[in-house]
């Protein structure tokens, strides 16, 4: 009998990556169990302030399988559950999502470095610097563009794909931030926060204990 799926992850308050691998899960309907990792963990400190350059979490076990990083999790899960979509049906709107994925995956370290994910922070009037501003207009960019070729109302199509997933903290980042965005990414934003798994995600990171007091890496 299989045993049922976990995955790791930490902090909910502040770990983009581990968001990104649990809404992935959600997202392609895996039962699973959470591990959450504690504060004083290394691996949770090494993805919370970026002090490894081997990412370990999140991770999930599956079948005897063991997969970490979080764009080899999404692929994996694509795999075993194809009717999800977790990756569009068409092969040119695929190559499309797994790009902007991998642009979410490698870039925007300016962003990440002066924006790190904060869900119980707000920030009103935000005074976001040159670079930082470049990452966001990139991404509203992508956006735009996702939204309009595809129609919305998510970034390609009527359901939260893995690009969906792999934007998500730049959503709450946005919001911790007081971002101005357009009236379209705004929607997109609040479509995102609306969704029933990140009202989950959510609520349970306002419960957790304000155990990490430096953020001072990208993340």
């Amino acid at each position: 009998m299989a045993t049922k799926a976990v995955l790791t992850i930490s902090s909910k308050n502040y770990g983009a990556w581990a968001l990104r691998g649990w809404l992935m899960a959600r997202f392609s309907g895996l039962d699973f169990n959470e591990h959450i990792i504690p504060p004083d963990d290394a691996a949770m400190k090494a993805e919370i302030l970026l002090l490894s350059s081997s990412m370990l979490v999140p991770s999930l076990q599956h079948n005897g399988l063991k997969v970490w990083d979080t764009l080899a999790i999404g692929e994996y899960l694509h795999e075993i559950k194809p009717k999800a979509g977790l990756l569009p049906a068409d092969v040119k709107a695929r190559a499309h999502c797994r790009a902007i994925c991998g642009e979410m995956h490698s870039g925007f370290s300016a962003m990440r470095g002066s924006l790190p994910m904060n869900l119980k922070a707000h920030f009103k009037g935000f005074k976001v610097w040159s670079r930082a501003q470049s990452d966001i207009d990139r991404v509203v960019a992508i956006w735009q563009e996702c939204l309009q070729t595809y129609g919305g109302p998510y970034l390609f199509g009527d359901k939260p794909c893995m690009a969906d997933a792999m934007y998500a903290p730049v959503v709450t980042r946005f919001k911790t931030y007081d971002v101005a965005l357009d009236a379209d990414c705004a929607a997109y934003c609040a479509r995102i926060m609306a969704l029933p798994a990140m009202q989950e995600w959510v609520g349970a990171a306002m419960q957790e204990p304000d155990e990490i007091d430096e953020l001072d890496a990208e993340f």
